[in-house]
Order: C-alpha cells, then structure tokens, then sequence
C-alpha cells in the first residue's frame, strides 16, 4: 500500500466518520426530541428526519449510522496500522480493507436505492457517508492483495499479535468500548422528549419550554402560546372546542410516526371531553402528479392513498385504510394501494372514482399556501400553525391549554350583562 494510497483512504474514512457521527447524533436528537429539526432537513425531498425514521434507518434499535461510524473508523484504525507496522501487517490489511470494502459497497448500494427508489428523500449526510465509501473500495481496488481464502488464518494470527502489544490492545478496546456505549444510547429508553428553548417547531426564533415541565416552565408554555398568531382557514366547525389539523400525507413516515404517537392522546380526550377535541386530516400528498407545490417530490403513490382514504370514508373505513397506508409506505403504489382498498373497505371501483375523488383531494391542498406550508406534516391547532411534529407531551398541554382557553371564554360570555 502507497503512502498516497493510504492517504487518501484515510482522509476519506475521516469524512465518512464524521458523516456517519453526524448522523448518529441527528438521530439521537430526533428519537428523544420529536421536534428538533436538522440542518439536514431542507423539504420534503431532502430530509435526513425521514429515511433515519423509516425502517431503513434502524437495525434492533441501532441507527445504520452508528454501524456506519464503526466501519469508517475501523478502515481507518487499520490503514493506519499498516503504515506503522510490519511488511506483512501491510499485505494483511489489504486485504481486510478488501472485504469490508466490498461488504461496504454492497450495504451502501441496498440503503441508497431505498433512500432513492422507496422512500423517494435523499439524505445529505447519508450521501457523504455513500460517496466515502465508494472513494474507499476505488482506493482499496488498487493494493495489492492477498488470497481471500487465507484472510481467516491471517486475521487470527494478527488477532493473536495484538494481545502481545498493548498500547494497540488499548486502542482497540478503547474504540470497542465506544462504539458500544453509542449503540446503548439509542437502546435505552428515551427520559421524555423536551422542546428545548432554543428551538421552536412553530419559529425557529421563539423560546419555547418543555410543556411538560412543573410550574414556571407550564406558565412560560402558556404565555408563549396564547401569544402565537392565529390564521383562519376554511373548515367547517362541528361544535367541538379545539380544532386539530393536520396536513398529511401518507406516504411520508414522519406523517406515519405522529399519527401512532398521537392518537392515545385523541383517544383519552374523546373519553374525557367527548366531541370537544376533533382532529382533520387535510391531504397534502408530497406528489406532483396532484400538487403542483411539489414538483420534485417523490411520495408517487400519495395521490393515490388519498383518494383511497376517502373512498373508504364512504364504507366508514378509513381509519382502518389511513392505518393500512401508513404501515405499507414502502410499497406504495396505484396497484398496492388499489388493492389495500379491495382488502380493508371491500371496494373495487378505485380506478372509475379516482379522477372525481382526486379533485377532492386538490381541494385540501389548495388550503396549503394559505398558510405557506414548507413540510409534512403541518399541524394547525386552533389556528396556530406548527411545522414540525410536537413532542406528544407538548401536543397534549396545548390541547389542554386550548380547552382551558374555550372555558374561560364561556365564563366570561357568561358574565356579561344581557342586553
């Protein structure tokens, strides 16, 4: 191996760690802080919050990234050792690198036609990460060699060297011992997502404290959202006090993930304030085949799952369709989803509705650039606007906050003299 060659596959296993930390650490972010928004998350097509949360993203729990790391800093580790060490440490190493470069290659190739060709998002980071890898078995296809089939004797006997040598012991161990306190970061549970002060999924500017907090902070959450801004859009009010909406589409995960977060909360508002919280599911599907606010999008079976809920709306089976789509995302088309339709709600007239129902669904995404809408999903909560998904706990004080809001609006109805 070169001293350019080495070079060069170490510069690039550095790029990559940091791409593959990065990550890591935005998902770590994003797993105990539903609200926090990346650099990375530039629209709907370039988001680093859909593909880590898609199923794409985790393997047992574990983000690809912190797998990622470990590659990266472990090419690097060895690459390194090859230059410092003997002659046939060198020839060994090049041959690791071989195999973990071609296992690298192969992982990468399988995550970019998901991220591309599925979930239809690229994820910047993620494409570092891809270009890395691929500079490293370009880099690594021009050592020299050993043969594949003495790697394992090979590798036991250099395992067998480090044990002599301690200060590479050290190293080694140190590397390990990090590499698994990360992936035990991710395992744990979660202590509570917290909206922290410095970022505001309804103004990046505005300080806003975790709901859940006691006392003072529950009161700086109120204050600060009795003095949010309030548009008036047009749907129709059926009695109840808060007004829930939320610009979906169903075939975005981050969509997916707030409805199975939130729905406990609807549910227990139902039971205790029955018909007092409602929540409206207003299309916005990321595809431009009916949203022309989209052209770049890639969610090109939106439209289609859409017009099936509606449809199935008519059998009064669309939560079950809305909860079909949402676990089907990854295969979603005009055929899945007209078949999804077949099998929950008992309708096979999808293809002769389609074009009517669809103008249905343009209807609701006509009410999006009324409130400028940049992402999915968008919430509206009594007219305030959030563009990110609450933490759940927050969604249920500013439910609870809004309720308390309509009582003493009745109150003070109530106390004014009669004319």
């Amino acid at each position: 191996m070169s001293t350019t060659v080495r070079r060069i596959i170490v510069a690039l296993a550095l790029v990559g760690f940091a791409a593959a930390a990065s990550s890591a650490w935005v998902h770590y972010r994003i797993a105990h802080d539903p609200a926090y928004v990346s650099f990375c998350d530039v629209n709907a097509t370039v988001s680093c919050r859909d593909v880590y949360q898609s199923r794409f993203g985790s393997v047992g729990g574990i983000p690809v990234a912190v797998f990622g790391a470990f590659w990266f800093g472990l090419v690097a580790l060895l690459t390194v050792a090859a230059g410092r060490g003997p002659r046939e440490l060198a020839r060994n190493v090049g041959g690791y690198l071989l195999v973990l470069s071609t296992v690298g290659l192969a992982a990468i190739l399988f995550l970019a036609y998901e991220s591309f060709f599925v979930l239809g998002t690229l994820c910047l980071l993620c494409v570092t990460a891809h270009a890395a890898v691929v500079g490293i078995f370009l880099a690594v296809s021009t050592i020299g060699g050993v043969p594949l089939a003495s790697i394992p004797g090979r590798l036991i006997a250099d395992v067998g060297r480090l044990a002599g040598k301690p200060a590479a012991l050290g190293v080694a161990g140190a590397y390990l011992a990090l590499t698994v306190a990360a992936a035990l970061a991710f395992l744990a549970e979660p202590s509570g997502p917290v909206l922290p002060a410095s970022t505001s999924p309804i103004s990046s500017s505005a300080p806003v404290a975790a709901a859940s907090d006691a006392g003072e902070a529950e009161s700086e959450f109120a204050r600060f959202w009795r003095a949010q801004p309030r548009v008036d859009l047009p749907v129709p009010r059926e009695g109840e006090q808060v007004l829930v909406l939320k610009f979906n589409d169903y075939q975005c995960p981050s969509c997916a993930r707030s409805h199975f977060l939130y729905a406990p909360i609807f549910a227990r508002y139902e039971s205790s304030h029955p018909g007092a919280v409602r929540q409206v599911a207003i299309d916005y599907p990321l595809d431009p085949e009916c949203n022309e606010q989209t052209p770049f999008a890639g969610h090109m079976g939106a439209c289609e799952a859409a017009v099936a809920v509606r449809l199935a709306r008519r059998e009064g089976r669309d939560d079950e369709m809305a909860r079909w789509l949402y676990e089907n995302q990854a295969a979603m088309s005009r055929e899945t989803v007209s078949e999804g339709l077949a099998d929950v709600a008992g309708m096979t007239d999808f293809d002769e509705l389609y074009d009517t129902v669809l103008e249905e669904v343009r209807a609701d995404i006509a009410l999006g650039p009324l409130i400028g809408i940049e992402a999915t999903p968008t919430y509206v909560v009594n007219g305030v606007v959030i563009n990110a998904a609450l933490p759940p706990n927050v969604l249920d004080a500013a439910i609870a906050l809004e309720l308390q809001i309509a009582a003493e609006a009745q109150i003070a109805a109530e106390a004014q003299p009669s004319p």
